[in-house]
């Protein structure tokens, strides 16, 4: 468990022992597939990290369709920043695939910000990251174009220095064409025709739900166009 959560973002910069602090207010769970970790409206008593698996951050509509808002996976946290609101979950989590998380418990954590106020300032620096990338994803569903929000995704872990030559790169979908599909805000069948478009320019090869992109700065490119 030490391991784990000194290799997390959220608690790297943590010492042994407050690590050690941290890890008896932590309990590990396993969820299968489809399982809710924990649903809208439920009282908000801890917060997550993935060890294995992957999980999806949700909320339906009244009509019953659902928005997937966010898609974690291992060594990622999530759900840290409803802690501080004092009310229920406002979003529901599932796992979409058998999974391993690690629950923290909230009174310990505020117990432990209580003890050490650095602690807190880490744990807002990454509340701050969250709500960062969420500025950008909303920004990203007004400016761009569908075509431009998944290539966007598609190269989201490249490193600027591979985008600015022409190299190749492989990635693995972490969920479903349909759970990222609504992810980006689009509809499966927009999803699946643009990766087939991408496919017939020569730009990506499909293997299931691995990509293989051909050239990063031309699909790069095409997205601005």
């Amino acid at each position: 468990m030490l391991g784990f959560l000194a290799r997390t973002a959220l608690f790297s910069v943590l010492s042994g022992q407050e690590l050690q602090r941290v890890a008896l207010a932590c309990q590990l769970r396993s969820f299968s597939k489809g399982e809710d970790i924990f649903r809208v409206g439920a009282p908000c008593e801890a917060f997550y990290l993935v060890v294995t698996g992957q999980v999806k951050l949700y909320v339906l509509s009244a009509a019953g369709q659902e928005k997937v808002i966010e898609i974690f996976t291992p060594g990622q946290s999530f759900a840290e920043a409803f802690m501080f609101l004092e009310k229920p979950y406002i979003v529901s989590s599932q796992a979409l695939c058998d999974s391993v998380v690690v629950e923290v418990s909230k009174d310990d954590i505020f117990r432990e910000i209580e003890r050490e106020p650095r602690f807190a300032m880490h744990m807002l620096a990454g509340i701050s990251r969250r709500l960062h990338a969420l500025i950008k994803d909303v920004d990203g569903y007004a400016l761009r174009s569908g075509m431009q929000r998944l290539i966007g995704y598609l190269l989201r872990d490249v490193q600027d220095t591979a985008q600015n030559g022409h190299a190749a790169h492989t990635i693995a979908l972490p969920a479903s064409k349909s759970t990222i599909a609504s992810r980006l805000s689009l509809t499966p069948e927009y999803f699946s025709r643009v990766l087939h478009e991408l496919e017939a320019q020569d730009l990506i090869r499909i293997e299931r739900r691995t990509i293989h992109i051909f050239d990063v700065q031309k699909l790069a490119n095409y997205g601005s166009q």
